[in-house]
Parts: C-alpha cells; structure tokens; sequence
C-alpha cells in the first residue's frame, strides 16, 4: 500500500481521515446489510438460543480474528505498535465499565455500531440515543464525568507500561490467534446452516469484521510513512464519536481517522438502506421506550470510555489484537447485557403474558 503519493497531494491528517471515512463505509454497508449487533446476539443467548444473530456476531468477530492474525504473521501489520497495546490497559474499568455497557445496551436497545446504523436509514429513536452516547463519551473523556471514569480506571491496571497480549502472556506460538478464528468460524458457518442464513448476510457479516482489519492495517501503514505520530487504530465509536462531535463544535479542527470514521459509516450505512428500500422515518414507541433509550445511552457512553471501547472497540477490534483488557470487557459486556435481558426484559414478559 503505497501511501506516499497521496500524503504528498492532500497531507497526512487529511489521508488519515480519508483511511477513517473508507473504513467506515465499509462498516456501514456491511452492518446495515447483516443487521450486525452484539445486544441482539446476547438476548439470543440469554434466552438460550444460538440463533441467526449469535452466527452474525461470531462470523464478524472471527473474520477480525483472521484477516488481523493473518496480517500480523505476514509482517503487514504489528498489534504492539497499535495504541491500545502501547498503553496500560484497566482490569477495573474493563469489568465495570464493560457491566455498565451491557446494561445499557441492552435498555437502548442497541449498541452504538448499531445504532449508528439505524440512524443513518431514518431511525430517529437512535439518532437521539446516538447524540446522548456521543455526548456522555466526551464528558466521561474530558468533562465532568472524567475523575469518576479515572478512579475506576484507576482501581486496578496492567503492569509493565503497556496492555497483555493473551498469546504471549499464555506463551502460545502466534499461529494461535489465527488458528482461533479459524475454528470461531467453522462453528459460525455451523450456525448460520442451521439458521439458514443466506450467502449475502454471511458474506457481509463478514465484511463487517473485515473493516476492522481494514482499519488496522491501513493506519499501521500510514505511521510507517508518516513523518508526524500517528495513532494506529481502527473500528470503534466511544472515542470517534466524541471526536466527531467536537470536530463540529470545536473551533479548532482536527483532521484524523476517528473524524472519517464516524461520518464513512452514515454514509456506508445511508447509502446501503436507500439501495435496498430499506429508509424510513422512525420515532420513539412511547414515553417509557425514550426514557429507557436515553438512560442506556448514558450507561454505555461512560461505560464504553471506561472499559476502553465499545462493544466494537474492545469487543471486535480490542479482541482481533488479543488485548487483554479488550477480551474482559468484551466478556463483561455479555454479562451485563444478559442479566439486564433476565432480570428486566424476559420478566416484564412473562408479566404481561
């Protein structure tokens, strides 16, 4: 991948946000097209069912794991180079904030990818859910909410400086991650025959996961030409939305890969549910439904800057780089979503039943 020649014509922040907007394009149409979503995928598998969501959501997450693991071992790409690796991760904020975030998703439901999603093919429920995130996330990073989240973080960390690597930290040969994904899809592809889910769902659930590699790949090959630091990052929507957002508000304007993001997966996502006459205004069910929405919306946006990502940040893209932190809060999040789809949805069922 030869960067040098657009860095030369339009700048490196810039080329920087043109890697964010294509990767979010890709995100957008292979979300929107495979109705892509981790809350989904945990009501599933609360309500003891492994069913067509619980196949979208391992296919994504093994694609990740192979095209990343992959790319590590063919020297395209160095998982200790990326910003979450380079930086102490929090044990406590991983399982606090991944709880939190489960919650959450689970009361909006939706999680910010897919919110995101809906949003952008006329769901003005999310739209309100995706604003309250963005928001929360920005005072969780730098306002209000940033000693509490700091605190928490603070509880308990990872030594040496840096995050643990699972692989290296199980002494494990490399080859381990890759051959992980492999087997996390052969049971994928299990699930979807017998959900009989379709060669398209399946082809861009795995696009989904390819973006996330996408975004890897591509900002680890703009730092190695980059005369300034660039953050080499990928798919995730705590930080890139609050960044997006402050890019609007913010008089001083800062061109990265989360600012294309953000606006690459509206478009993606747009784009792709116009074509399938799939766009509709949609509003709030009721009063309780927007109370709900919006109370999960802030649960998740501080959740998610605590625990290091969303459920794509640290679930997918956290994951496909064997990140230790990244793994405990993908593994809290289920937690949180499932006891909240138990103890409050599966009962409010069985009431009105």
């Amino acid at each position: 991948m030869d960067l040098v020649p657009i860095i030369d014509r339009i700048g490196e922040a810039p080329t920087a946000a043109l890697m964010g907007l294509g990767t979010g394009i890709v995100f957008g149409i292979a979300a929107q097209r495979s109705r892509f979503c981790l809350r989904a995928a945990t009501v599933e598998f609360a309500r003891r069912r492994l069913g067509p969501r619980v196949a979208v959501w391992l296919l994504c997450f093994s694609t990740a794991l192979v095209w990343v693991q992959a790319a590590e071992l063919l020297g395209v790409f160095r998982a200790e180079e990326a910003r979450m690796m380079a930086v102490p991760g929090s044990w406590s904020g991983a399982v606090i904030g991944g709880l939190v975030f489960g919650v959450g998703m689970v009361l909006s439901r939706g999680c910010p990818g897919r919110l995101l999603v809906l949003a952008s093919s006329g769901n003005l429920r999310s739209v309100v859910s995706g604003l309250i995130f963005a928001v929360t996330a920005q005072m969780s990073l730098q306002g209000i909410l940033s000693p509490y989240r700091n605190d928490l973080a603070a509880l308990s960390v990872t030594e040496g400086g840096h995050n643990l690597n699972l692989i290296d930290w199980l002494g494990l040969p490399r080859e381990s991650g890759l051959a992980l994904g492999l087997a996390i899809a052969v049971l994928a592809l299990y699930l979807a025959r017998r959900n009989r889910i379709g060669a398209s769902t399946l082809v861009f659930a795995s696009g989904v996961g390819f973006a996330v590699a996408l975004g890897w790949i591509s900002t680890y090959a703009l730092a190695q030409v980059s005369f300034e630091p660039v953050t080499i990052s990928s798919v995730t929507f705590s930080g890139p939305s609050a960044a997006t957002l402050m890019f609007f508000l913010s008089p001083e304007r800062i061109l990265e890969f989360d600012v294309g993001l953000v606006p690459g997966v509206v478009i993606g996502a747009g784009l792709s549910a116009l074509i399938a006459g799939q766009f509709r205004f949609e509003g709030f069910e009721g009063e309780s439904t927007m109370r709900r929405s919006m109370f999960g919306a802030v649960l998740m946006g501080f959740g998610a800057m605590l625990a290091g990502g969303c459920s794509i940040g640290a679930g997918v893209t956290g994951g496909s780089i064997f990140a230790g932190t990244a793994w405990l809060a993908l593994f809290s999040m289920w937690l949180g979503a499932m006891a909240t789809d138990v103890l409050f949805d599966q009962r409010a069922e069985r009431a009105a039943a």
